[in-house]
């Protein structure tokens, strides 16, 4: 292929990538928590069902993710105001012929706020090729219960993942000061990776669970759950962390299900579908 032909191959492929953003932000009215912004832009979208709390459920009409999309999350919760954010279903990430999708979140919280971020799974299928930033700041006096899982393959039709790239990386922040930082590389054959004991022990769906300004017993109630796969618990600083794997995206959830259910109560709805 010529020099010119490329570069238009590349120009088209670029044409045709999702590029999309979500904005909102959320206040407190004196009653009630109530949005106060939404911007959408692309393929994002946010619904809000009617219920005694705020909750947002964020859909991407363009059916999952592909190489060379981004997508940008901006949600920003005031004070005293409470939002919990999921989505309408599992995220897919497809395989990247070339570039790979990048996904940036940024929250957040203002003094006496709350965030419950509930996304459902990432899976990500053979070949995929995905690098996620995750910035939150939040306010001395706020709180964040914060969920993101990854299941490598659709493991209920069998499908392994052998080759991949997964780059996350979270940044915390409270009052300024750096509280917690994260990042997880994958790349190349990520299913040899996977099976490494110190990695996943071969499992194929992990999961990461952090909350700030944690109960005082919150780290004694997870501790003293059953889980269908293995969990890794610990708390500092008023922070506490999960670490999950399990076999599969089902038995992850159900994981999933019971230390939510534990630390806040019912996930979303769309979680028990």
């Amino acid at each position: 292929m010529s020099v010119g032909l490329a570069a238009e191959s590349r120009r088209i492929f670029a044409g045709n990538r999702a590029v999309g953003r979500l904005a909102l932000t959320a206040a407190h009215d004196g009653r009630r928590s109530r949005r106060t912004r939404v911007y959408e832009d692309g393929p994002l979208r946010a619904r809000f069902p009617n219920g005694p709390a705020l909750e947002a459920v964020i859909i991407n009409t363009a059916g999952g993710i592909a190489g060379g999309d981004h997508f940008n999350f901006d949600i920003n919760v005031g004070e005293g105001a409470g939002l919990t954010a999921t989505t309408a279903a599992a995220e897919k990430v497809y395989r990247a012929i070339e570039a790979p999708a990048h996904v940036d979140v940024r929250l957040t919280v203002a003094p006496g706020g709350k965030l419950v971020w509930l996304p459902q799974e990432t899976i990500l299928f053979q070949g995929a090729r995905l690098r996620r930033t995750v910035e939150i700041d939040l306010a001395d006096a706020a709180s964040l219960l914060f969920v993101e899982a990854v299941v490598f393959g659709r493991t209920a039709m069998g499908e392994m993942v052998t080759d991949g790239e997964l780059f996350d990386r979270w940044r915390v922040r409270r009052s300024g000061e750096l509280i917690f930082a994260d990042a997880v590389r994958l790349d190349g054959a990520i299913g040899v990776t996977l099976g490494r004991a110190a990695v996943a022990a071969g499992h194929n769906a992990v999961a990461t669970v952090l909350a700030v300004s944690a109960e005082v017993d919150a780290l004694e109630r997870a501790r003293a759950l059953s889980f269908c796969g293995e969990a890794g618990i610990s708390a500092w600083n008023g922070l506490m962390l999960a670490r999950l794997v399990a076999a599969d995206g089902a038995k992850l959830r159900r994981d999933l299900q019971t230390l939510l259910a534990a630390l806040h109560g019912s996930p979303p709805r769309l979680w028990m579908n």
